[in-house]
């Protein structure tokens, strides 16, 4: 009868040990698919509109975390796309670029910027990335696409501290629907003092008068 008993608990014993450890199993694994999944979420954020992987292949790996501080006191300001010049459509001469007069538009789709100092002066860098889409007119076999940056110091009146405008061309695929990248890398402009930095924006914009032909110079009468 003991032995029997004793028999009776080892059975028991071992079903129970066998049991906690498919229980300890059943947590390693939810643990590893939480882990898997909060990796997951956190590979798909992004900060300030900026895309991760684009955001590295432009400054060097640098992580999507904010920018880093200037002077302990000023950072990087925001990038802004200016009201008006989020698009940029072209027509057929003398055609309004709408219907189907579109030859071709193209949109701003994700930015990021990255700020050094260099004694007084700030140092930034713009990245811009955008497509062009052919319209019901065509599009040509290249597009230009011109874009404006401007550093500009918010508030009631804004006053534009620097500007420049970049151009970069655009080979058309027969799909009509390709990518343009371009990166404004000699962005420089005094360091802001600390009752203003918070108020500098970096604006972007397509400025099609960038396209415009160069003005011929006059002839002198004799």
């Amino acid at each position: 009868m003991y032995e029997m008993a004793w028999d009776v608990w080892m059975m028991g014993y071992g079903l129970m040990m066998r049991r906690k450890r498919a229980g300890r199993a059943r947590h390693r694994r939810g643990v590893l698919a939480l882990a898997i999944a909060g990796a997951l979420l956190l590979g798909c954020g992004s900060s300030f509109g900026d895309d991760s992987s684009w955001f590295g292949q432009l400054f060097g790996g640098k992580s999507e975390a904010p920018p880093p501080p200037i002077d302990n006191q000023l950072f990087c300001p925001p990038v802004r796309v200016r009201p008006g010049a989020s698009t940029f459509a072209v027509g057929l001469p003398g055609k309004p670029a709408a219907g189907s007069d579109l030859r071709y538009q193209a949109t701003i789709s994700r930015t990021a910027r990255d700020c050094t100092t260099n004694g007084d002066q700030i140092t930034a860098r713009i990245g811009i990335q955008g497509r062009v889409i052919s319209g019901p007119a065509g599009s040509p076999a290249t597009v230009e696409v011109p874009i404006r940056v401007a550093v500009v110091l918010g508030g009631v009146q804004e006053r534009t501290i620097a500007t420049k405008v970049y151009r970069t061309t655009v080979t058309m695929s027969a799909a009509g629907n390709d990518p343009f990248s371009l990166v404004a890398e000699d962005i420089v402009y005094p360091v802001p003092t600390p009752a203003t930095v918070d108020s500098y924006i970096f604006y972007i914009g397509f400025d099609p008068q960038a396209l415009g032909p160069e003005p011929r110079a006059s002839k002198r009468k004799k």
